[in-house]
């Protein structure tokens, strides 16, 4: 018998109690529909059911639920599309199982069923410590909220919690994203996530950019190399450009993503890289309903088949974005692809101190963390004007 190949499940729950000023994710703000909740889990379970067939040789060994605002999705609902995907698709007993919330939809009830049904990771939406701050961004919840939060999905048992934070907020200065940081990890999450703030197109932030007090490019720059610093002081490694982790609890979900690892998504919006291929669904919840209960529109927005010297391209760009880095080695061995191009770009790198080279491995450091896309772009420029190991020889 073969060797069952590991897969992750995304599932993407669409609905939260109110939009952000900053969020550009595809979600519904406001009251739930009744009516609408049901057509959608109803469509969820066409989907898993056309879906798993599919999925013969894999393992699921992580299920995220993002969104949106699962939390806010309630506990009933979420239960139902967990126990529908064990049904359709093969789920390992130590699989990653997470959810995302926010502080002010985390109740007992919620807490206490998901952890009965094997839910055993909770990704908190804290942002800030700073109330003022939360009003302004749009958030719905408190500091006191987000604190609460915490501690009652430690007494139901959760012991695997990741916070994300926030920087380069309107008018935050250094100092307080100092003090922020000090002041989360009194929490003692086993994971935090530290986004600099992206002011995108189409977000209310957006029209008023201009007169929102952004801290400049240099201090949030300054902003991420504390979070680095002040993490490691914590116990925390960075694993990922934005992500850090005590020893064991990396999120063994989002690593399938910058390692190039199966997964497969659902939901509006949601993205695959499955079976070969890499396909995406349309941002349109009715559209994604229709589709899969009437079988009249299409709910794909793309899906291509990835040559391998994209693929090339894309280990190199997810690779550098964690703390492995690339292998020349794993890199030629994979993709017939000579390293020497991109050794002749990495090496004066390194000596301005953007690169390390350990293990075998050349890897981002923190401050060239802060340069990637610019230096990932240089490598990727090198790569192109390269030719395959097979055709030189």
């Amino acid at each position: 018998m073969n060797e069952l190949k590991p897969l992750g499940i995304y599932v993407h729950i669409p609905f939260c109690r109110s939009k952000c000023e900053y969020c550009d994710f595809y979600s519904i703000g406001g009251s739930r529909d009744k009516r609408l909740v049901d057509d959608y889990l109803q469509a969820l379970n066409v989907h898993f059911k056309e879906t798993g067939p599919r999925a013969g040789d894999y393992v699921v060994d992580t299920v995220y639920f993002g969104g949106g605002t699962p939390s806010y999705f309630g506990a009933d609902g979420l239960r139902r599309i967990f126990a529908e995907i064990q049904h359709r698709f093969r789920v390992d007993k130590d699989a990653e199982i997470t959810f995302e919330a926010n502080p002010d939809s985390v109740t007992v009830p919620l807490l206490k069923k998901l952890r009965a049904e094997g839910f055993n990771r909770m990704s908190l939406g804290v942002q800030s410590d700073d109330d003022a701050m939360l009003k302004r961004l749009g958030r719905p919840h408190n500091y006191e909220q987000a604190r609460a939060a915490v501690q009652l999905a430690r007494s139901y048992g959760f012991d695997n919690i990741s916070l994300d934070l926030m920087y380069g907020l309107p008018g935050q200065t250094f100092e307080q994203w100092d003090q922020t940081l000090r002041h989360v990890l009194r929490l003692r999450p086993e994971h935090m996530s530290c986004y600099g703030l992206k002011v995108e197109r189409g977000t209310p932030l957006w029209t008023y950019r201009e007169s929102a007090d952004l801290p400049t490019d240099d201090v949030q720059a300054d902003m991420y190399l504390a979070a680095v610093r002040i993490l490691n002081e914590a116990g925390y490694e960075q694993y990922e450009i934005s992500n850090f982790a005590r020893p064991g609890f990396e999120s063994r979900h989002n690593l399938k993503y910058w390692l190039g690892e199966e997964y497969v998504g659902f939901g509006p919006a949601a993205a695959s890289d499955f079976a070969g291929k890499r396909y995406t669904y349309r941002p349109d919840l009715g559209t994604y309903i229709r589709g899969l209960l009437s079988q009249d529109v299409s709910i794909l927005s793309e899906c291509e088949t990835i040559p391998p010297r994209e693929r090339a391209g894309e280990y190199v760009m997810l690779r550098l974005r964690t703390s492995r880095g690339i292998s020349p080695e794993e890199y030629e061995k994979s993709y017939l692809m000579p390293f020497e191009p991109l050794l002749n770009v990495i090496r004066p790198m390194a000596e301005s101190g953007y690169f390390l080279f350990q293990g075998g491995r050349w890897r981002l450091t923190p401050e060239g963390f802060l340069l990637s896309n610019q230096i990932i772009a240089r490598l990727q420029e090198a790569q192109e004007q390269s030719e395959p190991l097979a055709k030189k020889r």
